[in-house]
């Protein structure tokens, strides 16, 4: 195994794989298409049943592997894809999803111009359902093509979109190693519970090269498709996590926690789960006690049902119309 200090290190791809046959043979192609090709690429089979493994085995590439395991959930697929990883550094990539041909070549980049970080990562790009493609709202980072140490992740995140997403991100195997890897058992908010964990103790270098495709499933500002997982683990731990945060991350870091219950919020109120969404505005209201947007989701959660859904299709029109002129 090569030494974290090498500026080129062999970089481990994982990709985490369940009943993707229609979408896995163009992520794999963009792992493999890559500028820079000292990588190995870690397709983990987590109990497809579609056969999706096979396209990747049927690639006959010398640099793929593919491992077979009972279906754990993409936490439990990703952990493996560590335990197996050969390199240092360990990237991820989702099998909907794509890179563009620069991705590893900028990670490698960032790898070596900042060797005190144990997290690289790209911004990305949006592909909607129809093929258009716009881009996320990055804010509180340096205007221009930038390069450079994130050091105050919970500032970009809780003004942005966010700035770090699973199919666009490497991390150092003993940064992972340290979290304990991605939290297994969470459905809904695994990634940002990992990203924040990172955050805490080890910094963070971020390029604005939009070197990732981030292929959307369904409109992000649509009726939620799941329901929110009680009890809240993401929550708590969050709560746990924010007497480690550093002084002058503190205030950012209450602002990103009462997002993630502001989301709930939202979802249950879509939801008319009043007693859940009202639980949520509670927490919304202890990050942030000045809070208008606790407010909208309190009166959102005890307002007649015919209402709530007028005021809510002209909230989901408005915040549409924000992304799209952002």
């Amino acid at each position: 195994m090569r030494d974290e200090s090498v500026d080129s290190p062999l970089i481990s791809v994982v990709i985490p794989l369940y009943n993707n046959v229609k979408e896995v043979h163009r992520a794999v192609h963009s792992v493999l298409e890559q500028s820079v090709s000292d990588f190995e690429l870690i397709v983990v089979n987590d109990g497809s049943t579609d056969g999706g493994e096979k396209v990747a085995r049927d690639l006959n590439d010398g640099r793929i592997r593919v491992v077979d395991q009972e279906n754990r959930g993409v936490s439990a697929a990703r952990n493996r894809g560590i335990a197996e990883a050969q390199g240092n550094l360990v990237a991820f990539l989702d099998a909907d999803d794509e890179w563009k041909r620069d991705f590893l070549e900028t990670i490698s980049r960032l790898c070596g111009t900042f060797p005190e970080c144990s997290v690289f990562a790209t911004h990305y790009v949006y592909k909607e359902l129809d093929g258009s493609v716009r881009s996320p709202i990055l804010q509180r980072v340096p205007p221009g093509e930038w390069e450079g140490v994130l050091r105050n992740y919970f500032e970009v995140a809780s003004h942005s979109d966010p700035p770090l997403w699973s199919s666009a991100i490497a991390v150092k195997k003993s940064a992972l190693r340290s979290i304990g890897g991605f939290p297994e058992g969470i459905a809904i908010g695994e990634d940002l519970l990992t990203w924040a964990r990172l955050a805490i103790d080890h910094q963070i270098a971020f390029s604005k090269s939009q070197c990732a495709v981030f292929r959307l499933r369904g409109a992000l500002t649509g009726f939620p498709t799941r329901t929110p997982e009680l009890p809240d683990r993401v929550g708590k731990e969050l709560a746990r996590l924010m007497a480690h945060a550093h002084p002058e991350q503190r205030d950012d870091f209450r602002h990103y926690a009462g997002m993630w219950h502001r989301m709930r919020a939202s979802m249950f109120v879509q939801l008319e789960d009043s007693n859940h969404a009202l639980e949520e505005v509670r927490k919304m209201w202890h990050y942030s006690k000045v809070n208008p947007r606790a407010a909208m989701y309190f009166l959102l959660a005890t307002t007649p049902r015919k209402i709530k859904k007028f005021v809510l299709q002209i909230f989901t029109f408005i915040k549409t119309l924000h992304r799209h002129i952002s």
